[in-house]
């Protein structure tokens, strides 16, 4: 909005210039967010302690959370969702289609995650929604993110999946493009929910993620820049530098609330919305296999869980003491901020890797 605003005024202000620029708008559209979330934040913990919006704790885990993290407000997401809206909705370009798939990944499953939210609340157990039913729309509202994108998108590079480390190493997925996008979308929404078990624990990975690929989008999106780190050009996608920007800031702000001893829990309103975000920015930059590494913990605890699933049924034992990792090294003895600090520098680790494949081509 104020980025169209001002737009039309280059021409009598010229200092209105300077908004054109996508660095200029991403660090705004990540102050933004980041004081949206500072403005709502303790309004938002108030009302939900107030209103009993409580994370019911699993009985099956870690005999600390019962004591500690009981009667703890969830649904924290909602805030985060109002930050990244509002740094996109301001400072992005609206008339770019990518913007619009981002805000619909993110606005969609983040409703999903509110309405299992809701179900776990009302129910007074961990439990929420079906997994089956919440899979079923996961697969149904990124179909509807794909046709979005496949519409709309002017980019010829759809069908394709380019490999890290490797110039000129490109495979046509043909219309296998739909099951492979669908995949991401899904599976970095569930990973990231899965991850999201400890205090912090999930928020910063995603930070770091989001700003690997504010960068990647924005070098994507430069013609430039992109031939000479030798990654396809995509016309338009430095757009979604912007939204990473707000995710960023979003983030920030709500760690702020979040940090322990945590008050208030993102929820699956904000793990679900994030991971798909995340997944979907991912897509539209054509570094899908990057995004598997950047984000390398979420596919850990996701394998983590797999594992565990597998093990079991065919064994009848289980691999970790318990499942999404994290518990399992809680369950050895980890003091909780051992597990989320030393979760955090894998992160960060793998971000630097990642970031490192844009150049070692």
């Amino acid at each position: 909005m104020l980025f169209s605003l001002f737009s039309n005024l280059v021409d009598t202000f010229s200092f209105f210039n300077v908004f054109k620029y996508l660095t200029v708008r991403t660090g705004l559209s990540m102050f933004t967010s980041m004081i949206v979330v500072f403005i709502v934040g303790n309004p938002l913990i108030n009302y939900f302690s107030s209103k009993h919006i409580h994370d019911p704790i699993r009985d099956d885990g870690p005999s600390e959370h019962i004591v500690k993290k009981i009667g703890t407000p969830t649904m924290g997401g909602l805030m985060i969702l109002l930050g990244v809206f509002s740094g996109v909705l301001l400072w992005g370009d609206l008339s770019n289609p990518y913007n619009w798939f981002l805000i619909y990944i993110a606005g969609s499953f983040g409703l999903l995650g509110a309405y299992d939210d809701y179900k776990k609340i009302k129910k007074n157990n961990s439990s929420g929604v079906s997994l089956k039913f919440k899979f079923v729309i996961q697969v149904i509202l990124a179909l509807i993110g794909i046709l979005i994108i496949y519409l709309f998108s002017d980019s010829n590079e759809i069908n394709n999946l380019y490999f890290p480390f490797f110039k000129n190493l490109v495979i046509n997925l043909g219309w296998f493009f739909v099951p492979f996008y669908l995949f991401i979308l899904v599976g970095s929404s569930n990973a990231v929910n899965l991850t999201d078990g400890l205090d912090g624990l999930a928020t910063v990975p995603v930070i770091l993620v989001a700003a690997c690929f504010a960068f990647i989008s924005y070098v994507s999106g430069n013609i430039v820049f992109s031939e000479y780190l030798k990654i396809p050009y995509i016309e338009g996608v430095g757009e979604a530098s912007i939204f990473c920007g707000s995710i960023i800031g979003a983030c920030l702000g709500f760690l702020w609330f979040n940090a322990p001893p945590a008050k208030i829990f993102m929820g699956d309103t904000g793990s679900l919305s994030l991971g798909g975000s995340l997944g979907a920015v991912g897509i539209i930059t054509k570094h899908e296999i990057v995004l598997a590494i950047t984000g390398g913990l979420f596919v850990l605890e996701a394998i983590s869980v797999i594992a565990q699933v597998i093990s079991f049924k065919l064994t009848g034992k289980r691999i970790f003491k318990m499942a999404p990792i994290h518990h399992h090294f809680e369950k050895k003895g980890w003091p909780e901020s051992t597990v989320v600090i030393r979760f955090w520098i894998i992160s960060i680790i793998l971000a630097m890797i990642g970031l490192a494949t844009l150049k070692l081509r």
